[in-house]
């Protein structure tokens, strides 16, 4: 059985990314990208579906595992009763192919370690062919998938694994380094493990530097901004939502989503946590991810994507993978990039506004795509929607969806007052009031005394924390506070907030999840904008509490098990964490920046 997530640690080369467990095992590696198939799957299933294991031999007394400083390079010591080991796990910015380097320290005495290295590719299905090379490197094959391990340590096989004891003593390192490359290309250069270290660590303390620091608990939002650069691909500037697939929202449930992807509902968040922090490179790139993606028909357009784009995302499960803690299916693949969810293009047409706001470079294209996105978007507001938890049953009128398509009306509308931008502003005015009264006479029940999850319903649902951010309706309206009360009273479990009451809803799920850690930074902004800064800081100190021992979030947190569920790390938990402390800190105040009112300032941008 794999390990909790509060046990694992991330690694990433911003191609791809793997989970490192405190016993010392490499459970999940998808090569040579975020989406590609995972070669070590173990933590979908068990050690037979791929992993990577180096440990000490005598058990062990205590296991501590930590970064490396702000950096995204892994310690994990051990302490048994022959001494104290180290083992140092990073991988470095790839350049042509992609390594995973794994460095053992002796620390104490003379300790003996044993490494057991299981590749299965294709999600745990297929078996390599391993041959020993002239020079002792170890070569796996896999069709067109090639792994070359490299270590002065003599290995042997062993039912179908790589195995291989060694002793280091106090002063001694033992490098391993395992490379990824097609099969049909020339085997890869060796790299130095040591210099490579020295690279990596330098890199991250550069990028690093580039963070505004001045905020509440600023060792988690610096992490969290690690952990996102982690999960940005490199080669396109998409942001990966999680490198994890099937980690179940509720333990032996079935809500286990492929999370491998982009989605475009992420995108304001997203630019407003990474240019709040200084990180203006990375906030383009995702901009101009964003554009690409979004090109084409407007009616074509997606909540999700592949990582340079991609639209095909077809879904399946894989029937050999037991699942996390027996939670099947296990799926690849997202069958949401077909449904239509009205939210994503306000998500568009917010954060392109804000792009231009924050001093991103201009691009033409961009608007005239805007212009098309929001001709389609005339005509099929008021259609129902599978909305943005992406629900898989019979579309409603979701009232997160339609005050999303106000936003995307509103911001086209102040951008081209604001930037001299050519549009219809007269006809999307009264399209924004239409949709606004809409909203307001069908979305907030008196008698439940809140916005409810969809028109003419009773349910409530934590999206609707987001009005007064988007500047629907300001902070101190009634309705506005009486929703966030009524949230308090109904969707709140131990201070954490629901989504919505899945034992009441028909989403076409079976009952039961945990709270959702993105909605519950979403009732901290709630109070930061209606003047309740102490119970946002009491909030906000109480997620950051959530996080594992490395300072990681997941998707979700079980109240009643007091655990970390769903997909891991999680991208949405922590973008919503900067930006929570971003609102707290006053410094700049993405709660308010999203209504359209205060500008960004162009300062880091110039």
């Amino acid at each position: 059985m794999a390990a909790p997530l509060e046990d694992y640690g991330l690694i990433g080369d911003g191609e791809t990314a793997a989970l490192v467990a405190k016993d010392g095992s490499i459970d999940w590696l998808c090569w040579p990208r975020f989406d590609s198939d995972a070669c070590f799957a173990a933590l979908l299933g068990g050690p037979e579906n791929g992993r990577w294991q180096i440990a000490p031999v005598a058990p062990i007394e205590r296991a501590r595992q930590g970064y490396r400083g702000h950096t995204l390079i892994l310690e994990t010591e051990f302490t048994t009763s022959e001494g104290a080991v180290e083992i140092i796990d990073f991988m470095p910015h790839r350049e042509q192919v992609s390594h995973i380097i794994r460095l053992v320290r002796g620390k104490a005495g003379r300790v003996r370690m044993r490494s057991e290295l299981i590749i299965r590719f294709g999600y745990g299905a297929f078996i390599p062919w391993v041959t020993r090379l002239e020079n002792g490197d170890l070569r796996a094959v896999s069709g067109p998938d090639m792994l070359v391990l490299r270590t002065p340590a003599a290995l042997r096989g062993e039912n179908m694994t790589t195995v291989g004891e060694f002793t280091v003593a106090a002063g001694e390192c033992v490098p391993f380094v395992l490379v990824y490359s097609p099969s049909h290309l020339p085997l890869p250069k060796p790299i130095d493990g040591e210099k490579a270290l020295k690279q990596t660590e330098v890199f991250w303390q550069r990028w690093i530097r580039r963070s505004a620091h001045a905020m509440p608990h600023p060792e988690a939002v610096i992490r969290s901004q690690i952990t996102l650069k982690a999960l940005i691909y490199r080669p396109t500037g998409a942001i990966v939502a999680a490198p994890t697939t099937s980690l179940p929202e509720r333990i032996g449930g079935k809500r286990n989503w492929d999370y491998r992807f982009c989605w475009l509902r992420d995108a304001t968040f997203t630019l407003l946590a990474l240019m709040n922090s200084g990180y203006y490179d990375e906030a383009k790139n995702w901009r101009d991810w964003l554009l690409r993606a979004a090109a084409g028909s407007p009616a074509q357009v997606q909540t999700l994507y592949g990582l340079a784009g991609e639209r095909r995302i077809s879904e399946e499960e894989v029937p050999w993978l037991s699942g996390y803690e027996n939670s099947k299916p296990v799926r690849i693949g997202n069958a949401a990039a077909g449904q239509l969810q009205l939210d994503v293009f306000g998500e568009v047409m917010d954060a392109l506004h804000h792009a231009r706001a924050g001093g991103l470079a201009h691009l033409e294209a961009g608007w005239a795509l805007q212009c098309a996105l929001l001709e389609h978007l005339e005509k099929i507001w008021s259609e129902p929607d599978e909305g943005i938890w992406e629900v898989r049953d019979k579309p409603q009128q979701f009232t997160y969806s339609k005050v999303m398509a106000w936003v995307a009306f509103d911001r086209s509308i102040k951008s081209a007052e604001c930037y001299h931008l050519e549009g219809p502003l007269e006809r999307w005015r009264r399209i924004c009031d239409t949709i606004h009264a809409e909203v307001c006479r069908r979305a907030f029940n008196s008698s439940v005394g809140a916005f409810t999850q969809a028109f003419d319903s009773t349910l409530l649902d934590a999206s609707v924390l987001l009005i007064p951010a988007v500047g629907f309706l300001p902070p101190h309206d009634p309705r506005v506070e009486a929703t966030v009360a009524a949230i308090e009273k109904d969707l709140v479990r131990e201070g954490l907030v629901l989504r919505y009451d899945t034992e009441r809803a028909t989403d076409g799920l079976a009952p039961g999840e945990g709270a959702f850690l993105a909605c519950s930074f979403w009732l901290a902004d709630a109070y930061v904008m209606l003047g309740r800064e102490k119970d946002a800081l009491r909030l906000f100190e109480r997620l950051c509490g959530l996080s594992n021992g490395v300072g990681l979030l997941a998707e979700e947190y079980d109240p009643k098990d007091r655990r970390l569920i769903g997909n891991f790390p999680q991208a949405f938990s922590h973008i919503a964490l900067v930006n929570t402390a971003h609102n707290i800190a006053h410094a700049s105040k993405p709660a308010e920046q999203r209504s359209g009112n205060p500008r960004l300032t162009q300062s880091a941008a110039s």
